[in-house]
């Protein structure tokens, strides 16, 4: 990553973008590796006592842990790429506050972890850009290898954990994975890193903007920092008077 692209600023970042959205590729997969087994479901454990201690609020559905990144380095790894990726600055604060992979973990538990609405059967090929979702992993299976790999190039480079390293050396790595210089020790039909960092930025963007009912955009700073007023039962108010009105952000979970 150079250094403009590091003066990059999330306030550019902001101004010149309007829905957070990110793209995604395909591949394919031959089964499982590693030791791991990806017929599991996420292990039904209790979950663990919140580290963060923020009270919910505005709408917020943060629950007291983890259901999917049930290992304590598994979520400081997830948490500490995603504050990589949308960092706390002056406008406001990053992923790991805005609860981003707390909204990426209530995913994965789910029916988007497990690919559930889709079709996965094969056959297996390498698909086009406009094709979607292409591998035979499912997507808690893809989060699992880029864990893992994380992990595994940062101690390759640095000698320590992801989780452990500092910013800039974190930023190494993640360009690393955006770029395809990273062997998923995989076939490259089945899984890329550039897919895996894909997958990655989509979902904090969506962590960092979506409803808090989904667990992420705590407090709706998310919404605040782009004057976004969520979900309004109505506007007929202001809709007349001719006026600019700052409009405090309101979550789907107002209406019930």
């Amino acid at each position: 990553m150079s250094n403009d692209e590091k003066r990059f600023s999330r306030r550019d970042f902001l101004k010149t973008t309007g829905v957070a959205t990110g793209g995604i590729l395909g591949g394919s997969l031959l089964g499982g590796f590693i030791g791991y087994n990806f017929d599991q479901s996420p292990p039904a454990t209790e979950p663990e006592t919140a580290e963060h201690g923020e009270e919910a609020s505005g709408g917020d559905n943060h629950h007291t842990g983890y259901m999917f990144f049930t290992k304590h380095s598994d979520r400081e790894t997830i948490e500490a790429a995603m504050e990589r990726i949308f960092p706390e600055d002056d406008l406001g604060p990053g992923a790991a506050a805005l609860g981003a992979a707390y909204f990426l973990d209530g995913q994965l538990a789910g029916d988007y972890g497990s690919n559930t609405k889709e079709y996965m059967q094969g056959p297996f090929y390498e698909g086009s850009a406009t094709q979607g979702y292409q591998s035979r992993l499912n997507r808690r299976e893809y989060f699992t290898l880029g864990i893992l790999k994380l992990n595994e190039v940062a101690n390759e480079e640095f000698d320590a954990d992801f989780r452990a390293l500092e910013p800039e050396q974190m930023d190494e790595i993640l360009t690393l994975f955006q770029e395809g210089d990273v062997d998923m020790g995989v076939p490259a039909h089945t899984a890329t890193a550039p897919e895996f960092f894909g997958l990655l930025r989509t979902a904090t963007l969506e962590g960092v903007y979506s409803d808090p009912i989904y667990r992420g955009n705590r407090g709706m700073e998310g919404w605040k920092m782009k004057n976004f007023p969520g979900h309004q039962m109505a506007y007929i108010e202001q809709i007349d008077d001719g006026e600019f009105h700052e409009i405090d952000p309101q979550s789907v979970a107002a209406g019930h």
